[in-house]
């Protein structure tokens, strides 16, 4: 061998944390194990090896990147720069990707995907890049692991899918499927949509008074559900309640007219004023139990996670008629 045979670069011992080999480094872990920089350049030359996906952000393997690698270099690539805040998550998959992993079948496959979301908190200093999108929130919300990446909770995921999405049949599959897949309520989801200020889209608006329809029309037929279940007497469903020849005192989603006692599903549309809705509420809340009505006041979460624990809310209000005074009579009218 003479001066001017090239050196292949040795091999090196880096091993995972699982005690299996490793796939990816951030240029500063290589630096900590020991790796010099020159050894590091060398290898990403061709026929070395490894390979740069991202800034900093090194493949040890040789061949196309997995889509695994891609999510956990996106995850690298976000906590390489900067100093990691004190509380709360430093960073975690959102968006497409995210719902991908949540098992949604109307967002495209990771393999499919040519950019992947990382949710940073906003004080972070760090750019996008390649195929790295970086979102901020002034609030990181709790991360969920799944196949051992850090993920964003769903609805977080959808509004972050959704403002990069210009196709109106896409952004509604997304929304609907959050609901009916039992992920979170059309509220959470349209709350997250408002804070990332995506109310002022039109197909986005269009989507969502879609959801809040489909997530009323599930609530109801929740509440149907648990009167049948739990052997509940029949109620006058849908129905206004009036003062004979006086004032409309508003609609109720069930009424035992002769216990007095009415439910009403709280499906407010996160949209509006939630704090001038919630005096609305009360208001005709208090106007019924004035005139002697018991209002049992249910949530669609509250439906779909304890719907026992709501029966017998609701059943208790019914026995404890007899024991209070007499309510006032009313005029029962459909809706």
């Amino acid at each position: 061998m003479n001066h001017n045979t090239p050196i292949t670069p040795r091999p090196l011992p880096l091993t995972s944390r699982t005690g299996g080999t490793q796939r990816l480094a951030s240029a500063d872990q290589l630096r900590l194990q020991g790796v010099p920089a020159g050894e590091v350049a060398a290898r990403c030359r061709p026929g070395g090896g490894w390979q740069q996906l991202l800034p900093g952000v090194l493949l040890l393997q040789p061949g196309a990147p997995t889509s695994e690698d891609r999510l956990h270099a996106a995850l690298l690539y976000a906590r390489r720069t900067g100093a990691v805040p004190p509380q709360g998550p430093d960073a975690m998959i959102t968006g497409l990707a995210a719902l991908a992993l949540h098992r949604f079948s109307s967002a495209p496959p990771l393999t499919a995907l040519d950019r992947i979301d990382v949710l940073v908190p906003r004080t972070r200093r760090l750019r996008s890049t390649g195929w790295v999108r970086v979102v901020r929130a002034p609030e990181s919300p709790e991360p969920l692991e799944l196949t051992g990446v850090p993920v964003a909770p769903v609805a977080r995921a959808v509004a972050d899918a959704v403002s990069g999405l210009s196709d109106a049949e896409t952004v509604r599959l997304l929304l609907t499927e959050a609901v009916r897949g039992g992920h979170c309520e059309p509220g959470t989801v349209v709350r997250e949509l408002s804070r990332a200020r995506l109310l002022t889209r039109a197909h986005v608006v269009d989507a969502v008074d879609a959801l809040l329809a489909e997530g009323r029309s599930l609530s109801e037929e929740r509440l149907y559900e648990m009167v049948r279940e739990f052997a509940l007497p029949d109620p006058l469903w849908n129905v206004d309640l009036r003062l004979p020849g006086g004032p409309h005192l508003g609609g109720v989603d069930a009424y035992w007219p002769d216990q007095a006692v009415a439910v009403e599903l709280d499906t407010r549309a996160p949209r509006q004023d939630d704090d001038a809705l919630w005096s609305e509420y009360t208001r005709k809340r208090e106007h019924l139990e004035r005139l002697g009505i018991t209002v049992v006041h249910l949530t669609p979460r509250k439906l779909r996670e304890a719907m026992d624990q709501q029966a017998t809310v609701v059943r208790t209000a019914l026995m404890a008629a007899p024991d209070r005074q007499p309510a006032a009579y009313v005029a029962v009218l459909p809706r």
